[in-house]
């Protein structure tokens, strides 16, 4: 059975929202029990009765998502709900100061490639160093250094005596570089992939591509985090004066 076609104008069906987005109907009801929506009131047949207010919220949450992620777009939205003002603008605050710290972990990474692509090559190390000596260098645990070599990323000799693991040069480069990009949020199997090419080449350049392509996401995501900004605001405007005054500065 199908909920009827309300009569108030000002009422709409889960439905209404779902077309404008191009989702389903049981997708806007899940965001209503979920909290992400605000709660809709019921028919006397237990339909439910969306507004302004539910569709402002529904433009609001997924213009979030792009510049948030699903997890804090979520909370930002159950906090609006709930009024909680001060909780919502942390979420904000936070995805803001992530996006300034990718920022400076990729300006660090542009400066070591542009040392690596622009400099001449430095004479090879005789001696090659430890996993101790390497993992006190980037400030992480021997495990991880395993961790990135299972994954491609490194691929230290053995030495012949001892059977243990030596990083050569070229591998203190990588892993130094591979620390930069996983503080850059990217995955083990990018980076593997980035390396890569990076020893097939013979250099640094495919890096430098990539990070061109890395400061392009940071600049869409910097837009969407304006454009979600936008959209909240324009949800908020449907709010109750108390709720939209909260939000206000000066």
């Amino acid at each position: 059975m199908t909920a009827p076609k309300p009569s108030n104008p000002g009422v709409r069906r889960p439905v209404d929202l779902a077309r404008r987005h191009g989702l389903s109907a049981q997708a806007v009801r899940n965001y209503e029990r979920d909290g992400v929506l605000p709660p809709a009131e019921r028919s006397p047949s237990g339909y439910r009765r969306f507004t302004e207010v539910h569709a402002t919220a529904l433009s609001a949450y997924l213009a979030l998502i792009p510049g948030h992620g699903y997890a804090a777009s979520g909370d930002i939205m159950r906090a609006v709900n709930r009024g909680d003002i001060d909780a919502a603008l942390r979420t904000i605050d936070h995805s803001h100061e992530l996006l300034q710290r990718d920022r400076d972990t990729l300006d660090a990474v542009e400066a070591a490639v542009a040392v690596l692509t622009g400099s001449p090559p430095q004479p090879q190390r005789r001696t090659a160093v430890p996993i101790s000596v390497l993992a006190h260098r980037l400030g992480v645990r021997p495990a991880t250094l395993r961790k990135w070599e299972r994954a491609g990323i490194l691929r230290p000799l053995r030495d012949a005596a001892t059977g243990y693991r030596v990083y050569s040069a070229d591998d203190v480069r990588d892993a130094e570089l591979a620390h930069l990009l996983r503080r850059g949020g990217y995955r083990l199997d990018h980076i593997a992939g980035v390396l890569r090419r990076v020893r097939e080449a013979g250099g640094a350049e495919p890096l430098a591509a990539s990070l061109r392509q890395w400061r392009d996401q940071l600049t869409a995501r910097g837009r969407a985090l304006l454009t979600g900004a936008a959209r909240l605001a324009d949800h908020i405007e449907t709010l109750d004066p108390p709720a939209r005054g909260a939000f206000r500065i000066g």
